[in-house]
């Protein structure tokens, strides 16, 4: 507690949010219409809460939550889930339809690409025009050119037009102007993704400085950025609000939970071997997740009906961690006394002692193969998921015991 006491300068509300809500219609005409009609009764947009009409959907549902100095609001969730539309109207680019947004002080935004750049004029004429509206006089902006120019790398580039610039180029200068003109409130979409790593580390490193003193809200679909800075979390499903609070690891484990599946993802089929069944063994489950702790044994009972295969197949058991990337693969005693082989069927299980996996949510992937060429039979993704439950969080996929000791 008072490592947050340190941090937050001092305790004023810079963002308030409260029954945010924000409809759309999935047809041009019939949005025409509506609006007309709207603006014929004389019906304000954020007055009330109104119902949906048909081909209406609601894009952002009734989300509230508070910000404060120090504070950093990660907003998480699959594409269309409502995170842009809300960083839209946050920054005043669209009107809701109900509830309100209160905010204190400057507001600095980067939420699309080239936003708020006039692509005709150079970057040191948009640097002037950002930094305008910000508030800034043309004397601060002066005092802060060359930073911003050195931050983003662009001292060759900053009299071209912006219409000349990448992508990346753009998001160096987006950024660097959001947070060397340091404002109150900071509000970043997934715009960081396109930068290449050098430049986002950088930008990190930026946002811890800036931290203390702003309100920051930040969009990401990595996981790892978002567990980096945020102190608070809303995950977002339909436009309405899934769970939100300061658990960011929990809220992390459910947006993977969430994307997981349980019927399997079959990639190549030719008919020759069929699963017929996979589970772990000897484990609780929660909603039908099996649950490991930290350094227990992992046991995969794995059956298949054997249609035509007359020679033992190939088996390559591959589990893949939150981030979906490759991180073991279980290879099992391919000798034919370790597994059942018939005309019929195919079963034997596999055992990873003491499993060290950090943290999270994992699935396995199961591929079979001709032993001698390689060629696949069967392949199929995610066919289970399991979830490793430890107190330490940590964003490697291993945890691995080790001992200290002395020279």
């Amino acid at each position: 507690m008072s490592d947050k006491n340190e941090i937050v300068v001092d305790d004023e509300i810079l963002v308030r949010v409260e029954g945010l809500s924000k409809k759309f219609c999935k047809e041009l005409k019939s949005s025409l219409w509506y609006g007309l009609k709207d603006l014929v009764s004389g019906v304000s947009g954020s007055s009330e809460d109104r119902l949906l009409r048909p081909k209406e959907f609601w894009a952002v549902k009734d989300i509230s939550f508070e910000l404060r100095r120090g504070e950093c609001l990660g907003l998480i969730g699959h594409n269309g889930a409502g995170k842009s539309t809300l960083l839209k109207i946050l920054n005043g680019l669209i009107n809701p339809d109900a509830g309100k947004v209160i905010m204190k002080g400057r507001v600095g935004a980067l939420i699309e690409l080239g936003a708020g750049f006039n692509p005709i004029l150079s970057g040191r004429e948009n640097i002037y025009n950002n930094g305008a509206i910000l508030g800034f006089s043309r004397k601060e902006i002066d005092s802060k050119l060359d930073t911003i120019i050195a931050f983003a790398e662009l001292e060759e580039f900053i009299d071209m037009p912006v219409q000349h610039y990448s992508s990346g180029m753009k998001v160096r200068l987006g950024f660097a102007v959001a947070a060397q003109m340091e404002p109150d409130v900071l509000i970043i979409d997934e715009v960081l993704a396109v930068g290449d790593l050098g430049f986002v580390l950088k930008c990190f490193k930026t946002i811890d400085t800036i931290l203390p003193n702003t309100a920051i809200i930040f969009v990401s679909h990595s996981m790892p950025m978002i567990s980096r800075i945020c102190s608070q979390i809303i995950l977002m499903e339909h436009g309405a609000s899934k769970f939100q609070g300061d658990d960011v690891g929990k809220a992390i484990d459910l947006y993977y939970t969430r994307f997981a599946s349980n019927d399997s993802n079959v990639v190549f089929d030719d008919g020759s071997v069929v699963l017929d069944k996979v589970d772990i063994l000897n484990v609780k489950k929660e909603h039908g997740l099996a649950q490991l702790n930290w350094g227990d044994d992992l046991c995969i009972d794995l059956s298949f009906k054997n249609r035509s295969l007359k020679k033992l197949p190939a088996f390559n058991i591959t589990i893949f961690d939150k981030e979906q990337r490759p991180v073991a693969l279980l290879t099992p005693n391919m000798s034919s006394s370790e597994i059942e082989f018939n005309t019929n069927e195919i079963r034997f299980k596999i055992i990873h002692k003491k499993l060290q996996l950090s943290k999270g949510i994992y699935s396995v992937n199961i591929s079979v193969s001709n032993l001698e060429n390689k060629a696949p039979f069967l392949r199929i993704n995610s066919v289970l998921d399991f979830q490793m439950i430890n107190d330490v969080e940590t964003w490697p996929p291993f945890l691995l015991e080790a001992n200290y000791s002395r020279k």
